[in-house]
């Protein structure tokens, strides 16, 4: 007996339909697109499931979202959801996990590689003409701090080990504690920044994880040592951060998200050279591979099986 399909809303403000066409390739021909929370609204009475990014939350709570039963996020981020504590309960929240690890550790590495090596002076040697020879340091021995052992942090260990580095990892839970060398708990913050030469934050944003790096954080770690954001613009507090940097203690911040975003043109960060700023495209949500986790979960919700990447409100993703 073939299963009944739901009714499914995908919403995007800009590649919507390109994800409803995939979906609707894959078998599933109730499926209609929205890109305005106009559209969202006309469409949401009758759907049961809503694949979004950057969706109008408060839709969720009023009765023409009655029928929704499971929200699937197009990120792996979800604090628009979370911040929004109307959303009914029954709603079920999943997030994209296990796609991102190998983008935003290259991107890691990319810009690690990058400082260590000293590329800028290389590549102004030759455009100088000028012969330059100097010896630059390894990675092997150094100390990486991953904070976040999920499925970005676990990739990012795993490079790192075959660069022969030191691995220390900090999570709430300890789950995969055996991975590093050292672990440590949140409330070891401190004790852990102490001693890398790289900080990496991979941490959802959560209330115990919003400003956790702040002016006496950055202060207690190596004054060479480097910083990585790939996970939420607020784990900073950016004005801190500002002036740590300005006072030239560590040799230098990787950006990749910000508490605003975009980051307004006038903000301190573009006058710092050690400071590098991207616009958030460590871990690019791949149409293809997106589709096809939403395709994965659709049938498991279909099966009434387990879905993957369940949000725990409680604890903020």
């Amino acid at each position: 007996m073939l299963m009944p399909k739901p009714n499914i809303l995908v919403y995007n403000t800009s590649q919507a339909e390109i994800y409803a066409q995939y979906i609707r390739g894959c078998g599933f021909s109730s499926v209609v697109a929205a890109a305005t929370p106009e559209e969202a609204a006309k469409y949401l009475p009758n759907i049961e499931v809503v694949l979004g990014w950057e969706f109008p939350t408060q839709l969720l709570k009023d009765p023409i979202s009655s029928s929704v039963l499971w929200f699937q996020s197009a990120g792996a981020g979800v604090d628009d959801l979370i911040a929004d504590k109307s959303i009914p309960e029954n709603i079920i929240l999943t997030r994209i996990v296990d796609q991102f690890g190998g983008y935003i550790s290259e991107y890691i590495f990319t810009y690690l590689l990058y400082i260590l090596k000293d590329v800028p002076r290389m590549r102004k040697s030759q455009l100088e003409q000028r012969w330059d020879p100097f010896i630059s340091e390894s990675l092997a021995g150094k100390t990486i701090g991953v904070a976040g052992l999920g499925s970005i942090g676990k990739e990012i260990i795993r490079k790192a080990r075959a660069f022969d580095m030191n691995v220390y990892g900090l999570s709430y839970r300890g789950e995969h504690a055996h991975l590093t060398d050292r672990h440590f708990t949140q409330e070891q913050l401190r004790d852990f920044v102490e001693e890398l030469d790289y900080l990496v934050l991979s941490l959802p944003l959560t209330e115990f994880t919003h400003h956790m790096i702040n002016r006496d954080i950055l202060y207690s770690m190596k004054a060479e040592a480097c910083l990585f954001n790939v996970g939420r613009g607020s784990l900073i507090d950016e004005k801190e951060l500002l002036t740590v940097m300005q006072s030239g203690h560590l040799k230098a911040a990787v950006l990749d998200v910000f508490e605003t975003e975009p980051l307004p043109k006038n903000h301190g960060f573009y006058s710092i050279p050690n400071i590098y700023l991207t616009s958030h495209l460590s871990g690019p949500s791949i149409i293809d591979g997106v589709s096809d986790f939403f395709i994965e979960n659709l049938t498991r919700y279909l099966n009434h099986q387990p879905l993957k990447g369940v949000v725990d409100r409680k604890r903020g993703y």
